[in-house]
Protein backbone atom coordinates (compact mmCIF):
# COMPACT_ATOMS: atom_id res chain seq x y z
CA UNK A 1 0.00 0.00 0.00
CA UNK A 2 2.93 2.28 0.89
CA UNK A 3 4.03 2.10 -3.03
CA UNK A 4 0.94 2.88 -4.51
CA UNK A 5 0.35 6.05 -2.37
CA UNK A 6 4.51 7.44 -2.78
CA UNK A 7 3.12 6.89 -6.62
CA UNK A 8 0.72 9.65 -6.23
CA UNK A 9 2.94 11.68 -4.81
CA UNK A 10 2.52 15.08 -7.56
CA UNK A 11 -0.21 14.22 -9.41
CA UNK A 12 -3.75 14.80 -10.01
CA UNK A 13 -4.84 11.82 -8.40
CA UNK A 14 -2.97 12.47 -5.41
CA UNK A 15 -3.98 15.75 -4.95
CA UNK A 16 -7.92 14.04 -5.11
CA UNK A 17 -7.01 12.04 -2.82
CA UNK A 18 -5.03 14.26 -0.29
CA UNK A 19 -8.39 16.76 -0.64
CA UNK A 20 -10.64 13.47 0.84
CA UNK A 21 -8.05 12.77 3.55
CA UNK A 22 -8.22 16.27 4.96
CA UNK A 23 -11.90 16.49 4.65
CA UNK A 24 -12.03 13.25 6.73
CA UNK A 25 -9.66 14.66 9.01
CA UNK A 26 -11.43 17.54 9.73
CA UNK A 27 -14.58 15.19 10.86
CA UNK A 28 -12.38 12.84 12.67
CA UNK A 29 -10.54 15.80 14.32
CA UNK A 30 -14.29 17.45 15.48
CA UNK A 31 -15.14 14.23 17.23
CA UNK A 32 -11.80 13.47 18.86
CA UNK A 33 -12.17 16.81 20.60
CA UNK A 34 -15.35 16.47 21.71
CA UNK A 35 -14.35 12.87 23.28
CA UNK A 36 -11.70 14.57 25.23
CA UNK A 37 -13.82 17.51 26.57
CA UNK A 38 -17.12 15.60 26.84
CA UNK A 39 -18.23 13.84 30.10
CA UNK A 40 -14.30 13.59 31.70
CA UNK A 41 -12.09 15.48 32.72
CA UNK A 42 -9.72 16.13 29.71
CA UNK A 43 -6.67 15.47 31.23
CA UNK A 44 -8.13 12.09 32.23
CA UNK A 45 -9.48 11.80 28.83
CA UNK A 46 -6.36 12.61 26.95
CA UNK A 47 -4.60 10.31 29.38
CA UNK A 48 -6.77 7.28 28.16
CA UNK A 49 -7.00 8.10 24.35
CA UNK A 50 -2.80 8.26 24.24
CA UNK A 51 -2.65 4.89 26.10
CA UNK A 52 -5.03 3.05 24.04
CA UNK A 53 -3.39 4.51 20.99
CA UNK A 54 -0.30 3.77 22.29
CA UNK A 55 -0.48 -0.08 22.92
CA UNK A 56 -2.79 -0.18 19.54
CA UNK A 57 0.46 0.91 17.89
CA UNK A 58 2.95 -1.03 19.25
CA UNK A 59 2.52 -4.66 17.95
CA UNK A 60 2.51 -2.44 14.66
CA UNK A 61 5.45 -0.85 15.07
CA UNK A 62 7.87 -3.37 16.41
CA UNK A 63 6.81 -6.62 14.05
CA UNK A 64 5.46 -4.87 10.96
CA UNK A 65 6.54 -1.78 9.48
CA UNK A 66 9.91 -1.20 8.58
CA UNK A 67 11.99 -0.19 11.28
CA UNK A 68 12.97 3.78 11.35
CA UNK A 69 16.36 4.91 10.12
CA UNK A 70 18.80 6.04 12.14
CA UNK A 71 18.31 9.47 11.63
CA UNK A 72 14.21 9.61 12.45
CA UNK A 73 15.29 8.85 16.33
CA UNK A 74 16.02 13.17 16.58
CA UNK A 75 12.62 13.77 14.64
CA UNK A 76 10.69 11.47 16.88
CA UNK A 77 12.12 13.07 19.62
CA UNK A 78 11.42 16.69 18.62
CA UNK A 79 7.99 15.62 17.90
CA UNK A 80 7.30 14.31 21.14
CA UNK A 81 8.15 17.61 22.72
CA UNK A 82 5.91 19.46 20.59
CA UNK A 83 3.02 17.55 20.77
CA UNK A 84 3.22 17.02 24.36
CA UNK A 85 3.36 20.46 24.87
CA UNK A 86 0.17 20.94 22.60
CA UNK A 87 -1.70 18.51 25.02
CA UNK A 88 -0.76 20.33 27.96
CA UNK A 89 -1.97 23.84 26.11
CA UNK A 90 -5.05 21.91 24.51
CA UNK A 91 -6.11 20.65 27.80
CA UNK A 92 -5.52 23.77 29.88
CA UNK A 93 -8.05 25.97 27.10
CA UNK A 94 -10.43 23.24 27.45
CA UNK A 95 -10.96 22.92 31.63
CA UNK A 96 -11.30 26.78 31.13
CA UNK A 97 -13.73 27.18 28.56
CA UNK A 98 -16.54 25.52 26.65
CA UNK A 99 -15.96 23.27 23.46
CA UNK A 100 -17.62 25.49 20.90
CA UNK A 101 -15.69 28.51 22.11
CA UNK A 102 -11.96 26.60 22.48
CA UNK A 103 -12.34 24.72 19.71
CA UNK A 104 -12.88 27.30 16.45
CA UNK A 105 -10.05 29.29 18.21
CA UNK A 106 -7.43 26.79 18.14
CA UNK A 107 -8.40 25.11 15.06
CA UNK A 108 -8.85 28.66 13.06
CA UNK A 109 -5.42 29.60 14.26
CA UNK A 110 -3.23 26.72 12.92
CA UNK A 111 -3.74 27.41 9.22
CA UNK A 112 -2.10 30.79 9.44
CA UNK A 113 1.04 29.75 11.16
CA UNK A 114 1.03 26.51 9.08
CA UNK A 115 0.91 28.21 5.34
CA UNK A 116 4.05 30.35 7.06
CA UNK A 117 5.79 27.21 8.15
CA UNK A 118 5.07 25.74 4.91
CA UNK A 119 6.52 28.63 2.80
CA UNK A 120 9.17 29.02 4.90
CA UNK A 121 10.52 24.92 5.04
CA UNK A 122 9.24 23.87 1.54
CA UNK A 123 8.68 26.49 -0.59
CA UNK A 124 4.86 26.92 -0.95
CA UNK A 125 3.34 29.76 -1.98
CA UNK A 126 -0.54 30.84 -2.26
CA UNK A 127 -2.12 32.33 -4.96
CA UNK A 128 -3.80 35.51 -4.32
CA UNK A 129 -7.12 33.95 -3.83
CA UNK A 130 -5.86 31.85 -1.55
CA UNK A 131 -4.85 34.79 0.78
CA UNK A 132 -8.12 35.80 0.49
CA UNK A 133 -9.73 32.61 1.75
CA UNK A 134 -6.82 33.06 5.06
CA UNK A 135 -8.30 36.52 5.52
CA UNK A 136 -12.25 35.07 5.31
CA UNK A 137 -10.64 32.03 7.68
CA UNK A 138 -8.98 34.73 10.49
CA UNK A 139 -12.24 37.01 10.18
CA UNK A 140 -14.36 34.16 11.24
CA UNK A 141 -11.64 33.24 13.96
CA UNK A 142 -11.10 37.16 15.81
CA UNK A 143 -15.21 37.59 14.87
CA UNK A 144 -15.63 34.40 17.33
CA UNK A 145 -13.50 35.66 19.66
CA UNK A 146 -14.78 38.79 20.26
CA UNK A 147 -18.53 37.27 20.00
CA UNK A 148 -17.73 35.08 22.69
CA UNK A 149 -15.83 38.15 24.88
CA UNK A 150 -18.73 40.45 24.62
CA UNK A 151 -21.69 37.95 25.23
CA UNK A 152 -21.02 34.78 26.52
CA UNK A 153 -21.90 34.56 30.11
CA UNK A 154 -20.70 30.91 30.90
CA UNK A 155 -17.39 30.67 32.38
CA UNK A 156 -16.62 34.30 31.68
CA UNK A 157 -14.26 34.74 34.52
CA UNK A 158 -12.16 32.40 32.90
CA UNK A 159 -13.03 33.25 28.90
CA UNK A 160 -9.73 35.30 28.47
CA UNK A 161 -7.64 32.64 29.44
CA UNK A 162 -9.66 30.10 27.45
CA UNK A 163 -8.99 32.17 24.03
CA UNK A 164 -5.61 32.52 25.26
CA UNK A 165 -4.86 29.24 25.62
CA UNK A 166 -6.30 28.39 22.43
CA UNK A 167 -4.02 30.85 20.54
CA UNK A 168 -1.06 29.42 21.76
CA UNK A 169 -2.38 25.93 21.30
CA UNK A 170 -3.48 27.11 17.45
CA UNK A 171 0.27 28.03 17.06
CA UNK A 172 1.41 24.54 18.29
CA UNK A 173 -1.29 22.57 15.68
CA UNK A 174 0.50 24.56 12.94
CA UNK A 175 4.05 23.75 14.59
CA UNK A 176 3.34 19.89 14.63
CA UNK A 177 1.59 20.13 11.30
CA UNK A 178 4.84 21.47 10.06
CA UNK A 179 7.60 19.60 11.84
CA UNK A 180 5.34 15.83 11.60
CA UNK A 181 4.89 16.92 7.66
CA UNK A 182 8.85 16.98 7.56
CA UNK A 183 8.84 14.23 9.34
CA UNK A 184 7.07 11.72 7.65
CA UNK A 185 8.83 12.79 3.87
CA UNK A 186 12.04 11.95 5.41
CA UNK A 187 11.43 8.26 5.80
CA UNK A 188 10.81 5.83 3.00
CA UNK A 189 8.07 4.13 4.02
CA UNK A 190 4.82 7.12 5.60
CA UNK A 191 3.29 3.73 7.71
CA UNK A 192 6.83 3.61 9.52
CA UNK A 193 6.28 7.09 10.91
CA UNK A 194 2.84 6.55 11.71
CA UNK A 195 3.13 4.06 13.63
CA UNK A 196 6.04 4.78 15.51
CA UNK A 197 4.78 7.97 16.27
CA UNK A 198 1.43 6.86 17.89
CA UNK A 199 3.83 4.09 19.99
CA UNK A 200 6.44 7.16 21.35
CA UNK A 201 3.49 9.59 21.70
CA UNK A 202 0.99 7.45 23.62
CA UNK A 203 3.46 7.00 26.98
CA UNK A 204 3.48 10.22 28.96
CA UNK A 205 -0.30 11.36 29.12
CA UNK A 206 -1.57 8.09 30.91
CA UNK A 207 0.83 8.65 33.43
CA UNK A 208 -0.26 12.43 34.39
CA UNK A 209 -3.65 10.94 33.89
CA UNK A 210 -3.37 8.18 36.52
CA UNK A 211 -1.79 10.92 39.43
CA UNK A 212 -4.67 13.19 38.57
CA UNK A 213 -7.07 10.40 38.99
CA UNK A 214 -5.80 9.06 42.24
CA UNK A 215 -5.44 12.44 43.71
CA UNK A 216 -9.39 12.75 42.65
CA UNK A 217 -11.44 13.15 45.71
CA UNK A 218 -14.20 11.55 43.90
CA UNK A 219 -12.31 9.92 40.39
CA UNK A 220 -14.59 8.69 37.74
CA UNK A 221 -15.40 4.82 37.23
CA UNK A 222 -12.21 3.40 35.06
CA UNK A 223 -14.86 1.65 32.97
CA UNK A 224 -16.52 4.34 30.54
CA UNK A 225 -13.12 6.19 30.92
CA UNK A 226 -11.41 3.38 29.42
CA UNK A 227 -13.68 2.82 26.85
CA UNK A 228 -13.45 6.49 25.66
CA UNK A 229 -10.05 6.20 25.50
CA UNK A 230 -9.89 2.84 23.26
CA UNK A 231 -12.84 5.01 20.65
CA UNK A 232 -10.47 8.01 20.91
CA UNK A 233 -7.23 5.72 19.85
CA UNK A 234 -9.31 4.61 17.23
CA UNK A 235 -10.16 8.12 16.02
CA UNK A 236 -6.71 9.53 16.33
CA UNK A 237 -5.42 7.04 14.16
CA UNK A 238 -7.56 7.84 11.42
CA UNK A 239 -7.70 11.94 12.15
CA UNK A 240 -3.45 12.51 12.77
CA UNK A 241 -3.11 9.59 10.03
CA UNK A 242 -5.29 11.14 7.29
CA UNK A 243 -3.57 15.10 7.79
CA UNK A 244 -0.12 13.22 7.90
CA UNK A 245 -0.74 11.35 4.29
CA UNK A 246 -2.15 14.14 3.46
CA UNK A 247 0.66 16.27 3.46
CA UNK A 248 2.96 13.54 1.81
CA UNK A 249 0.42 13.51 -1.12
CA UNK A 250 0.06 17.12 -1.80
CA UNK A 251 1.12 20.57 -0.33
CA UNK A 252 1.16 20.95 3.30
CA UNK A 253 -0.08 24.14 4.11
CA UNK A 254 -3.63 23.63 1.84
CA UNK A 255 -4.38 20.53 3.53
CA UNK A 256 -3.76 22.48 7.26
CA UNK A 257 -6.50 25.01 6.40
CA UNK A 258 -9.32 22.46 4.48
CA UNK A 259 -8.35 20.50 8.00
CA UNK A 260 -10.14 23.65 9.52
CA UNK A 261 -13.72 22.80 8.26
CA UNK A 262 -14.00 20.86 11.05
CA UNK A 263 -15.15 23.86 12.76
CA UNK A 264 -18.24 23.18 11.26
CA UNK A 265 -18.70 19.60 13.01
CA UNK A 266 -17.26 20.77 16.20
CA UNK A 267 -20.37 23.37 15.93
CA UNK A 268 -22.87 20.30 15.17
CA UNK A 269 -21.36 17.83 17.92
CA UNK A 270 -21.28 20.96 20.34
CA UNK A 271 -24.98 21.09 19.94
CA UNK A 272 -26.05 17.67 18.80
CA UNK A 273 -23.61 15.97 21.82
CA UNK A 274 -22.73 18.00 24.43
CA UNK A 275 -25.58 19.89 24.42
CA UNK A 276 -24.31 23.47 24.24
CA UNK A 277 -25.62 26.29 22.95
CA UNK A 278 -24.07 27.99 20.28
CA UNK A 279 -26.63 30.19 18.49
CA UNK A 280 -26.89 31.24 15.14
CA UNK A 281 -24.07 34.04 14.91
CA UNK A 282 -22.15 31.87 16.42
CA UNK A 283 -22.49 29.18 13.75
CA UNK A 284 -22.46 32.02 11.21
CA UNK A 285 -18.96 32.57 12.40
CA UNK A 286 -18.05 28.62 12.41
CA UNK A 287 -19.04 29.08 9.07
CA UNK A 288 -16.52 31.40 7.66
CA UNK A 289 -13.92 29.83 9.20
CA UNK A 290 -14.96 26.82 7.39
CA UNK A 291 -15.76 29.33 4.00
CA UNK A 292 -12.03 30.58 3.99
CA UNK A 293 -10.55 27.09 4.28
CA UNK A 294 -12.52 26.20 1.25
CA UNK A 295 -12.03 29.42 -0.72
CA UNK A 296 -8.41 28.06 -0.20
CA UNK A 297 -8.41 24.74 -1.60
CA UNK A 298 -9.91 26.29 -4.87
CA UNK A 299 -8.52 29.20 -5.15
CA UNK A 300 -5.04 27.70 -6.09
Amino acid sequence: MSDWLLSLEGTAAGHNLALFLALMAAFLHAVFGALQKGRHDPWLSRGAIDGAYGLMAAPVALFVVPWPEPHMWVIFAGAFVIHTAYKFLQALAYTRGAYTVVYPVVRGTGPLFAVIGAWLIFGEVFAPLQWLGVAVLLSGIFGLAVYNLIFLVKDRDTLPAALAFGVATGLFVALYTTYDAYGIRATANPFTFLAWFFFIDGWLMPVIAAFRWRKMAEPPALGPLLKRGFVGGIVAFFSFGSIMLATRLDKVGEAAVLRETSTVFAALIGVLVLKETVGPRRIALMTLIALGAVIVEFGG
